[in-house]
């Protein structure tokens, strides 16, 4: 288990095998994948067999991480960066509804996009969200992405894309 980040309130690590019976219930409930296109595990062996073909770790050195709070060590959620279909560097965040409106979501995410310029070195980083998912895209847009296009992603017509790139981040004050 290899932690990432921590964050006053968060640590981020990868992910481990013992995080399917987790992984399992946050993508069970349909209005945390509402806006998502992802479908659901159909069992925690089915998560189980994600986590151990998950291979962005060893493939680009990053990846989505496990969300845990410092404290208690319960698992949130996840956030983190992953290469998508589009070679471009994608921000994303999943949290347990009874976590939603706590801020992990802005926290996890800020510091991701820190570790993505500072650590990582990359130029700019995009998120993406449905037209109707209100709640990510003013995540997205409180840690500095501004609009960048409308397109398709997983299935989902509406998605808006947003951006930021490294000098905008750094101006922000990070």
């Amino acid at each position: 288990m290899r932690t990432i980040l921590e964050t006053d309130r968060l640590m981020l690590r990868e992910f481990i095998l013992d995080d399917a019976q987790k992984i399992f219930s946050l993508n069970s409930d349909p209005e945390v994948t509402r806006y998502t296109g992802d479908l659901p595990f159909k069992s925690e062996k089915e998560a189980t067999l994600f986590l151990s073909n998950y291979q962005d770790y060893k493939k680009y050195g990053f990846g989505r991480w496990a969300v845990l709070d410092k404290k208690t060590k319960l698992f949130l959620g996840w956030c983190g960066l992953k290469r998508n279909e589009e070679n471009l560097i994608d921000l994303g965040f999943r949290f347990f509804k009874n976590e939603w409106n706590k801020g992990f979501a802005t926290e996890s995410a800020t510091a991701c996009i820190y570790y993505g310029f500072n650590s990582l070195g990359f130029d700019k980083i995009i998120g993406r969200a449905a037209q109707e998912n209100i709640a990510s895209i003013k995540v997205l847009k409180k840690i500095g992405m501004h609009y960048w296009k409308t397109d398709v992603c997983h299935g989902i017509t509406n998605a808006h894309y947003y951006m930021i790139t490294k000098e905008a981040f750094t101006k922000k004050g990070y």
